[in-house]
């Protein structure tokens, strides 16, 4: 079977790579800007039939929150219509899609982990087209699959987990927001996740639709800030303080939890808590500055 990674060099992308020798039966073709911008159609296609593509999981995106309110064009082109495209040429060469998308297509205004019936209602502009984005696909090919992710971090790239670590060794105390709650995931484990769910439809598995997926358990950005400053052995002190107190461009949902029960039943697979896979990407990380 072979693979195309769309947005490789991102947290996810790079994480499927650290896993795809244990694939060796797939051919992975691992794709980013400046050599494939999703947003080109005819590139796309070109690519697509000259590598024989049979599945596409498309970690393209474009992810900064906060620019996304005052890059609205850019953020549409990639979140919607480069979506858009993969999903039209995955119908028309019968290829197996796996579309993600986030947390931020819902307000946060919930009391309950979201499950993928809930209705989405997004608070900025990355979020406005992820879920557009998420229609697209749902619209243009039928038999794809969307997973919506929150608070992804990795050994790979800029994250919250790099940033505190960074921070906490050169200041004596950090303020961090305690109001908004989600769950911390590991991208590596979201990556193992996508891979096992190929394995199953190369088997014949007809699952299709939108599925939830991040680490177990809650946490606020606080209590997460605070268990990195622990496994890290750094002594920065973390402070607990309210949202108004770190005003941003584009506003984030309170609440983002998202219920697993779906992708849990529908694939068979287990997710750790997301104090367990912190640990082990701290691991990765401490081996790494070695």
């Amino acid at each position: 079977m072979n693979i195309l990674i769309t947005g490789s060099n991102g947290q996810l992308g790079n994480e499927i790579k650290q896993l795809a020798f244990n694939y060796n039966n797939w051919n992975f073709i691992y794709k980013d800007l400046p050599d494939l911008d999703i947003t080109n159609k005819a590139l796309l296609e070109n690519l697509i039939k000259e590598e024989s593509i049979h599945a596409i999981v498309n970690c393209a995106a474009y992810t900064a929150v906060d620019p996304a309110e005052s890059n609205q064009e850019i953020a549409y082109a990639v979140n919607v219509l480069g979506a858009k495209n993969l999903a039209k040429l995955s119908s028309l060469y019968k290829i197996k899609l796996i579309h993600i998308s986030t947390d931020f297509v819902f307000d946060g205004k919930h009391y309950l982990p979201y499950k993928e019936t809930d209705q989405p209602n997004p608070l900025s502009v990355y979020g406005s087209t992820k879920l557009e984005g998420e229609q697209e696909v749902l619209a243009e090919c039928s038999n794809s699959i969307i997973i919506r992710t929150a608070w992804l971090y990795s050994s790979f790239g800029a994250n919250f987990v790099k940033t505190m670590q960074k921070l906490g060794a050169e200041r004596d105390q950090l303020n961090v927001i305690f109001d908004q709650v989600g769950t911390p995931t590991f991208a590596g484990d979201l990556a193992q996740t996508i891979l096992e769910i190929l394995k199953q439809l190369e088997a014949g598995s007809t699952k299709k639709g939108v599925y939830h997926y991040s680490n177990e358990g809650i946490a606020s950005w606080y209590d997460f800030a605070v268990e990195i400053m622990s496994l890290s052995n750094l002594k920065c002190r973390v402070y607990p303080i309210e949202t108004f107190q770190y005003p941003t461009p584009a506003p984030r949902p309170s609440f983002s939890v998202l219920n697993k029960e779906k992708i849990k039943t529908d694939f068979g697979i287990e997710i750790p808590h997301w104090k367990s896979s912190l640990k082990k990407c701290i691991q990765i990380l401490n081996e790494a500055d070695k």
